[in-house]
């Protein structure tokens, strides 16, 4: 477990549940259980991505896989545990009296559980796996189309990260109309991070992302660049910033460190 969680990363989902508690005026410490839950969460479902039953790779953020190092039967037990702690962590912390607080936190563990289950990554990687599937002996599933890739990534990528905003929000107190406001900045911020990230498996150097370049393509998954091309790809990505930005100003958070991170993940190049 500490082998994957130390291997270092992005960190994005902890940083957009710190930055929407800020942008809220809410305080870091009442939100960094749940941006440590979060990223503990990430870090299971890379392991399990990893393994050969699923995308079969051998390197993340810039080391050896764990299965590699452990072996297959730790590397599912430490995903196992990851994801078990990081509620662990979110039902023991913060430590309060305070009934509003603790409505909180009980509000922000069912979001980040819904968020993590089938009806979000869990089901979305599903739909992945079953779409780049082929079975020789059977006709080869249609590829998906476009509210299809899109429904598959809102649910395995950006369930998660608009739960990392969302739960900063909560955390920070903030009224239900700012908490939509900032969900709908962090769905289209989750689209944008999909797309940019298909589009850097096509452009990216392995060394530079940390992970295999290319094996989207090899592996025949349903990806943006596929299906709409580069430049229209890049286009989309920017739109997915320009209503982020929108929603963000509609709650006078436009100023926010929320917004940054959106530029960045658009522009990001690993």
């Amino acid at each position: 477990m500490r082998y994957s969680v130390a291997a270092g990363g992005k960190r994005l989902r902890p940083i957009l549940c710190l930055a929407s508690a800020d942008a809220v005026g809410g305080r870091w410490a009442d939100a960094m259980p749940a941006a440590c839950a979060l990223e503990l969460i990430h870090t299971y479902s890379l392991v399990h991505d990893d393994l050969p039953a699923m995308d079969d790779d051998t390197m993340r953020r810039g080391q050896p896989t764990l299965h590699v190092v452990a072996g297959e039967g730790m590397a599912i037990l430490a995903g196992d545990g990851l994801l078990t702690q990081a509620f662990a962590l979110l039902a023991r912390a913060p430590e309060t009296t305070d009934a509003a607080r603790m409505a909180r936190t009980l509000r922000v563990i069912r979001l980040v559980a819904t968020a993590a289950g089938p009806v979000g990554m869990v089901g979305g990687q599903a739909l992945d796996l079953d779409a780049s599937a082929h079975d020789p002996s059977q006709p080869r599933r249609p590829a998906l189309d476009a509210d299809a890739l899109r429904a598959m990534h809102a649910r395995k990528t950006g369930a998660l990260i608009r739960a990392s905003a969302v739960a900063g929000a909560i955390m920070g107190g903030a009224d239900d109309d700012t908490i939509a406001h900032v969900d709908a900045a962090a769905a289209e911020l989750g689209l944008a991070f999909q797309i940019v990230d298909d589009i850097l498996d096509v452009e990216g150097v392995s060394a530079h992302l940390g992970k295999t370049a290319g094996k989207d393509a090899a592996a025949g998954k349903p990806t943006y660049p596929a299906l709409y091309g580069l430049e229209p790809a890049r286009r989309m990505a920017n739109e997915c910033l320009e209503r982020a930005e929108h929603a963000l100003r509609a709650a006078t958070m436009a100023d926010s460190r929320l917004l940054d991170i959106g530029r960045w993940v658009v522009r990001r190049s690993q």
